[in-house]
């Protein structure tokens, strides 16, 4: 019988606050130290949509009430621990902000202030801008 080999699940929120971006900065490896978009693997047995938001109040506190699916990110190469996709969420969110899980410390950043950003997170977060403005002119 033949094995297959398939990618690792993940999720990735984009959430816009105070005018700026939610980002959380890596507990651990890979890229320690460094700032991501909240985000963190699918659990087996549970949507995309049950596992950002899950991800998003382990890393930041904060409850998701809605959460939209931008596009999925699924280049081979794009996280150094093997192949992995990504699907990223536009998520709206409630609460206080407070760092958790393996999130050693959280911010909001604005756009034209980014910190250097772990994985491919800075290119996510420019295709999540020209997608928002794809859907005003809709």
């Amino acid at each position: 019988m033949k094995e297959y080999k398939t990618p690792a699940i993940t999720v990735d929120a984009i959430i816009e606050m105070d005018d700026g971006i939610v980002l959380i900065q890596r507990g651990k490896e890979p890229y320690k130290g460094m700032w991501a978009l909240p985000g963190g693997h699918q659990d087996y047995g549970e949507s995309l949509e049950k596992a950002v938001a899950r991800e998003v109040m382990e890393e930041t506190g904060l409850i998701a009430y809605e959460v939209t699916q931008v596009r999925a990110y699924s280049e081979p190469g794009r996280d150094p621990r093997g192949h992995y996709v990504s699907m990223v969420f536009e998520v709206k969110v409630k609460g206080e902000l407070k760092a958790g899980d393996d999130a050693a410390n959280i911010g909001i950043y604005h756009l034209d202030a980014l910190p250097a950003l772990a994985f491919d997170h800075a290119g996510m977060i420019m295709d999540y801008i020209a997608w928002k403005a794809r859907q005003k002119s809709i």
